[in-house]
């Protein structure tokens, strides 16, 4: 069933064995792909371009997008490759652990579970503020607390049960797109009654609102915008079949890419005023630029669908971020990285401890929004996860390119990998560089602000993401001591890996066989 030749096996069908958890593999193909396709799709886009137009003017708004996009398409590929062979319970969290340092792992892992409820308390005052184009009637907080429990229910619900609430909200999102980009086309070129021929109009006049400094402070938000497009690794875990799924789920990325976030960004430029006060993050009401576009052509029927598809996004991505934090914390637990009951799965797969204290603190930390406005509340959490999220992107190039390499020192053929991404290494490479990069100017404008005048207050605001994890880096680093990153010739290939095997007649896609049962080698802080 397995050809073995030293140390390299050769993968025939699409049967695998290996690197189990508590997780149920319940998830298909369909349910990867769709949550690749829209889990990233929430406040940050339909909400946070308002704030980006507003900021960085059409041209800095559509050419933040595309360069965001190149980085996250890089990351997917790297993704890809390492998810198919290593679909562990934190992904990118062990990947790092095991291939770039220990310390690494843990800064990376405890920093990507802060963005991950800091990501529910953002979406959770998006709904706030999107519901508030129908109705200011309700309060804030019960509309927080509603929606709180609606995200809870979602993930304390089966496994499966959540998989299809992404697979139809993505569905949705989809289809929407499409209606977005056919009918704001028709808008900017005068084919609706309240508006003439618009063409570029907005990028003739004012191209870039704040110069530069417009450009990069619009960074951000795209990166936040973009920020779970890496949660189809975590999903991997418990994907039926990753070496069938995940390929197709990072073949997906070009669409979501171009239609969403290209096409998307492109069609609000050339429709949208970015001196509109009604602007998210201007100074009137806090509406979605999508939505200002249909309601000034005069076409409100549409402008309450756009927002239903908003809402349904922003619960959308704050249920997925609760997956994601739980699955962060049982990674982190089988690394010996955090207390051994958030490692744990009841008998149908949900890690309850790690759900409780996600969806706990994200849900308390949402009532900020109660007593500051929802700009200023959306600017605090954007700013903090863009920075989590570009250590995470770096974290998995950087991991990606330190595979290969251990794979390479150890004398092991690249044909022997299960799924090879042709873009390696140059993608990572990119995506890398530009992680580094963004991080550099994120520090310039938490020092120089857009608007603003440099202060100790406004630094630590934007730029504490990054103080949280050298601190952390530096603390798990004199506890674990030892080289900058492991010596990969030492790394050991096989212990965690998923293989996969020829099926024949007297085997199923179940794996007769007998899954082995996860152990971690890693050694790190142990918790009692």
């Amino acid at each position: 069933m397995v050809k073995t030749i030293g140390l390299a096996t050769e993968w025939a069908s699409d049967v695998d064995h290996g690197a189990e958890t508590d997780l149920q593999r319940m998830l298909s193909t369909r349910h990867i792909t769709m949550i690749a396709l829209g889990s990233s799709i929430g406040m940050g886009l339909w909400l946070g371009s308002g704030t980006s137009l507003a900021n960085g003017g059409p041209a800095g708004i559509f050419i933040g997008y595309l360069l965001s996009g190149t980085m996250i398409w890089s990351v997917s590929h790297s993704i890809g490759e390492m998810a198919v062979m290593y679909p562990l319970p934190s992904a990118f969290i062990q990947w790092t652990s095991i291939f770039v340092d220990p310390a690494a792992g843990f800064a990376l892992g405890w920093a990507y579970w802060f963005s991950y409820w800091i990501t529910i308390a953002n979406e959770l005052q998006g709904v706030v503020t999107v519901l508030g184009f129908w109705t200011d009637k309700v309060p804030t907080a019960a509309w927080i607390t509603i929606f709180w429990f609606v995200i809870i229910l979602i993930n304390v619900w089966a496994v499966k049960f959540f998989g299809e609430v992404e697979v139809v909200s993505s569905s949705i999102k989809f289809g929407w797109i499409i209606v977005v980009i056919i009918s704001l086309i028709v808008v900017s070129a005068g084919g609706v009654p309240n508006e003439g021929p618009i063409g570029f109009r907005y990028w003739n006049s004012n191209a870039f609102t704040n110069g530069f400094k417009g450009f990069l402070t619009v960074m951000p938000t795209c990166i936040f915008a973009m920020s779970g497009s890496e949660n189809c690794a975590l999903v991997a875990a418990e994907t039926m079949n990753p070496r069938k799924a995940v390929p197709k789920a990072v073949g997906s990325i070009w669409l979501r890419l171009s239609l969403f976030y290209i096409l998307g960004s492109l069609m609000i430029t050339i429709t949208v005023d970015p001196k509109d006060n009604n602007l998210f993050g201007a100074a009137g009401v806090n509406a979605s630029p999508f939505v200002i576009a249909y309601r000034n052509a005069g076409l409100e029927p549409l402008a309450h669908i756009m927002n239903a598809v908003v809402f349904i996004s922003v619960v959308s991505t704050g249920s997925i971020s609760g997956y994601a934090g739980s699955r962060a914390l049982m990674g982190l637990a089988h690394l010996r990285m955090a207390p051994k009951i958030l490692g744990k799965a009841d008998k149908v797969g949900r890690p309850i401890a790690g759900l409780f204290i996600t969806l706990l603190i994200g849900g308390g930390l949402a009532y900020l929004n109660v007593s500051n406005s929802g700009v200023e509340v959306f600017t605090w959490f954007s700013n903090l996860t863009s920075l989590f999220t570009l250590f995470g992107w770096a974290m998995i190039c950087l991991s990606h390119l330190r595979m290969r390499y251990a794979w390479k020192i150890q004398g092991r053929d690249v044909a022997d990998l299960p799924w090879k991404s042709w873009t390696f290494p140059y993608a990572a490479i990119w995506g890398l560089f530009w992680c580094i990069l963004l991080i550099i100017a994120e520090f310039y404008l938490s020092l120089w602000p857009l608007g603003g005048t440099p202060s100790a207050k406004t630094f630590f605001a934007n730029y504490v993401s990054v103080v949280a994890i050298i601190v952390i880096y530096i603390a798990a680093k004199i506890h674990y001591r030892g080289r900058l990153w492991v010596d990969a010739r030492t790394i050991d290939l096989d212990g965690l890996r998923r293989f996969y095997v020829k099926a024949t007649d007297e085997e199923s896609v179940s794996d007769k066989m007998g899954p082995r049962k996860y152990a971690s080698k890693a050694v790190g802080f142990v918790f009692n």
